[in-house]
């Protein structure tokens, strides 16, 4: 049964399956046959067949429950965004770099940009990361209190690795989106972007690491997101996949970073997925 649950994940996090908007919860057996009608037509579903065969033969009341709670949750999910995850449209490229003064892109900022610095000061870092994170819970942003030894690596890996590029799962399949560090910012666009304006490709997310705390033990990040590219699930995504590929010690991700960077004949945009949809089961 773990393994039929985890699959369930797996064809969540792909957008995959499109469970009928059916308000009638009554007719669950007609339901239940669809569901696993369209479970059939997964690229996943042979390696699962016999496992979920027998979950239904063994417990057909158990299964029914597990595909209707799936399908509630599907729900719940798409009613809050409203529609799939489309792919992204290419946007008009913003302001030529080469015009604007060198300043904009060699000052450091520093935590008085985004708030005061006396509340913080005198705190323990436990105190600053519920502080930091209390301050930004009701804001369209994401952010995070970062242990400095893991940001050492993060930032490290960022001068070795400047450019990479991440999966995010769409409506019907998955996007890259490139991600280019400057300094202690990582910046954000969809790669059909890049691939049309270069440098000048506008940003869907700007993550900036602020070190002024860096001594008590913790580098504190905010990053801000263009709401008609990406809602606040999906940067928490590109945000979690860097700092599973900057910030941890995995061998295989580390191996990816590297032909990127160093080997791009060798490496296959399908390892990204590959390595997302483990982390899903």
């Amino acid at each position: 049964m773990a393994q039929f649950k985890r699959f369930l994940v797996l064809c969540s996090s792909k957008n995959v399956l499109h469970f009928p908007q059916n308000r009638n919860m009554k007719s669950s057996t007609f339901r239940a046959e669809k569901i696993l009608e369209e479970l059939k037509n997964n690229p996943y579903y042979e390696k699962y067949s016999k496992k979920i065969s027998a979950f239904q033969n063994t417990s057909p009341e158990e299964f029914k429950i597990r595909m209707k709670e799936h399908h509630e949750k599907k729900s719940t999910k798409k009613g809050i965004s409203g529609e799939e995850r489309r792919f992204s449209s290419l946007s008009n490229p913003k302001e030529d770099i080469t015009k604007l003064p060198s300043s904009t892109f060699t000052k450091q900022k520093t935590l008085n940009d985004v708030m005061k610095m006396e509340l913080i000061e005198d705190k323990n870092c436990g105190e600053i990361k519920q502080i930091w994170e209390e301050y930004h819970k009701q804001k369209e942003v994401i952010a995070a209190a970062i242990p400095s030894i893991i940001y050492d690596t993060i930032h490290s890996r960022s001068q070795q690795f400047p450019v990479f590029v991440f999966p995010l799962p769409r409506d019907k399949g998955y996007e890259y989106f490139l991600c280019q560090f400057s300094g202690h910012e990582a910046h954000f666009t969809p790669l059909i972007n890049y691939q049309a304006h270069k440098e000048n490709a506008p940003e869907c997310l700007t993550m900036t690491h602020y070190i002024d705390l860096k001594e008590k033990g913790l580098v504190l990040m905010h990053g801000e997101y263009n709401k008609d590219v990406l809602n606040g699930t999906e940067a928490q995504c590109l945000a979690n996949q860097l700092q599973l590929y900057y910030g941890q010690g995995n061998a295989k991700r580390l191996k990816l970073l590297e032909r990127f960077t160093y080997t791009p004949q060798e490496f296959k945009h399908m390892d990204l997925i590959a390595e997302l949809e483990c982390l899903s089961l």
